[in-house]
């Protein structure tokens, strides 16, 4: 089972790099640590994972970081979730509508 922690309240400035350096700092080994950021303008969303190594203490790495500072803001460190189903399945039917510009249906 993968030892997974959300980090959330991130500055806008958080790197990969960032994130897995706070977590080795605090002692523990880093497998993997990711910033998510926003798919149009590349910006931080605030909030990110990381990937502890086999062997690490998943409640005693919460128990250290969940609070501390990250350039003046408190990070929350919880267990990450496994993404709900459905978020990112895109619904079914169109959106349809009858929009732009039509002629008939000006205001006079």
């Amino acid at each position: 089972m993968a030892l997974k922690l959300f980090i959330g309240n991130l500055p806008r400035n958080a790197t990969d790099t960032t994130l897995s350096e706070l977590v080795t700092n605090a002692g523990f080994h880093v497998a993997t640590a990711v910033v998510i950021r926003d798919r149009m303008t590349g910006d931080s969303k605030g909030f990110g994972f990381v990937e502890l190594a086999d062997g690490e203490n998943l409640q005693k790495a919460i128990q250290s970081l969940d609070g501390q500072a990250l350039e003046g803001r408190p990070l929350t460190v919880n267990e990450a979730r496994p993404q709900r189903s459905g978020f990112s399945k895109p619904r079914p039917g169109g959106g349809g509508g009858r929009g732009g510009f039509n002629k008939s249906r000006r205001d006079w």
